[in-house]
């Protein structure tokens, strides 16, 4: 009677297990890589430039910051009157004037914030994700402190005469 011997295992892997691991890095690699190149090259989806940091001189800090920080920077502390998703709204009272500090999570969020109030009109500092409404007087002298830019918005109607 002859034996059967069992079957001899060969140590060497098989192709389709060699490949795996390849294929699977592969996959992810191209999954990861267009997250990754969405990233970068500072433009949004409609070619725009990405907007960049606005520094606060005085104090060094980066914006876009908290509404308790702008407001520290400004000289007060902010009561929260509104505290959203879309939004975080502080008002100062201080012996020169009441003004609110509004900060938004996403650029695109101040912008629409600021195209609705074009209906009121007025100025207003404006930073990385950061309004300021105060007094005209106010604005430059907080843009020493914080930065940004101080923007004019139309309001709708007829202009004032003289």
């Amino acid at each position: 009677m002859s034996q059967q011997q069992p079957p001899v295992r060969s140590t060497r892997r098989s192709p389709s297990r060699v490949r795996r691991p390849r294929a699977l890095a592969a996959a992810g690699v191209l999954v990861v890589l267009p997250l990754l190149s969405a990233c970068g090259g500072g433009k949004d989806a409609g070619g725009k430039a990405a907007p960049s940091v606005t520094a606060a001189p005085a104090a060094g800090v980066v914006a876009p910051a908290k509404v308790e920080v702008i407001a520290g920077l400004t000289g007060c502390k902010a009561k929260i009157r509104i505290d959203a998703d879309e939004l975080r709204q502080g008002l100062c009272r201080t012996k020169k004037a009441d003004y609110l500090i509004t900060t938004f999570p996403e650029e695109k969020l101040k912008e629409t914030w600021l195209e609705s109030a074009r209906v009121y009109g007025g100025k207003y500092l404006v930073g990385t994700r950061w309004v300021v409404s105060a007094k005209p007087a106010l604005l430059e002298s907080f843009r020493a402190k914080l930065g940004g830019t101080i923007r004019e918005l139309r309001g709708i109607g007829p202009k004032p005469t003289g």
